[in-house]
């Protein structure tokens, strides 16, 4: 679904140049539901913009659903964002109408297509969001994480193959999260629509199969469960709880130009400051490499 290959943005004013990504490498798969984490300024919001095009690479390789958006006109930038791309903000604000009920506000994005039975539509994406008593109600009427579901709703009112997430549960409480993490979860697993959410909140490695992070506008680990929920429930036959959870394994990511990232408390406990420089020998016995910080790290 998304193919990323040495993907650069610079962002230009008229003195300064910012590098928000220095070539970041990623891919995922169709109907696959991952999120990616890292810090302010790590460079995972602008990584979605792009996604939802919102925003140009400056340079390298960004194809989502087979299209090539360095090469999007305005016009295919209007149709990708309308056809193949649902966004639910962080800012509820931003999701909804506010002098519209959840029900119009669903409906829409389909009248703006012209699409037939809207209403019907509507009512059942409220209903999977768990909001079908709330049909009638308005911005001002609903809570916060009431709010996000609608947004939800709205972000799937035209069949996206791609939806994207930022920070969906950062202004919620730990149960409306969970609650909005479910979601996302039966979407993916109901719909087959592939699920992006960005956010900042390493928490969700428990919730999620795939967790990228992205330090320094490259991507620096993936944090993966050793075993996905499905096999679990299948093998077991029953809801796991949080002792009996598999693991997860945190792996650094070597791109496709051999680079890659230390993690930062391996870099403190060998003295290696950014910028510096290791010794690099191959351990033939263990099949791997050992690094030797230099004179000069």
């Amino acid at each position: 679904m998304i193919r990323c290959e040495n993907l650069v943005k610079i962002y230009k004013t008229s003195d300064v140049e910012a590098v928000a990504l220095q070539g970041l490498d990623l891919d995922v798969k169709k109907g696959e539901l991952m999120a990616i984490v890292g810090n302010s300024g790590s460079g995972k919001s602008t990584l979605l913009n792009m996604l939802g095009g919102l925003d140009r690479p400056s340079a390298g390789s960004l194809t989502v659903d087979g299209k090539d958006l360095l090469k999007f006109t305005d016009k295919d930038y209007m149709e990708y964002k309308r056809d193949t791309v649902g966004f639910v903000w962080q800012n509820n604000a931003r999701n909804l109408v506010p002098y519209l009920t959840a029900v119009q506000n669903v409906e829409l994005p389909m009248l703006l297509k012209g699409r037939k039975g809207r209403r019907e539509r509507a009512l059942e994406l409220l209903k999977k969001v768990g909001l079908e008593k709330r049909k009638n109600s308005r911005l001002d009427q609903m809570s916060g994480g009431e709010q996000q579901r609608v947004a939800i709703a709205i972000a799937m009112a035209n069949d996206p193959k791609l939806l994207l997430a930022d920070e969906p549960t950062g202004s919620v409480d730990t149960k409306t999260s969970a609650m909005i993490l479910d979601i996302f979860k039966e979407l993916n697993r109901s719909e087959g629509v592939t699920v992006v959410i960005v956010t900042h909140d390493l928490k969700l490695a428990d919730h999620i199969d795939r967790v990228v992070a992205i330090r320094d506008g490259r991507t620096s680990s993936e944090i993966i469960r050793k075993k996905s929920y499905r096999e679990d429930l299948d093998e077991m036959g029953e809801v796991i709880t949080k002792e009996e959870e598999a693991s997860h394994e945190e792996l650094a990511v070597l791109d496709r130009s051999g680079r890659l990232q230390l993690p930062k408390d391996y870099m403190q406990s060998l003295g290696i400051k950014g910028g510096g420089k290791v010794r690099v020998e191959l351990d033939e016995e263990r099949g791997g490499i050992i690094l030797f910080p230099s004179e000069d790290s």
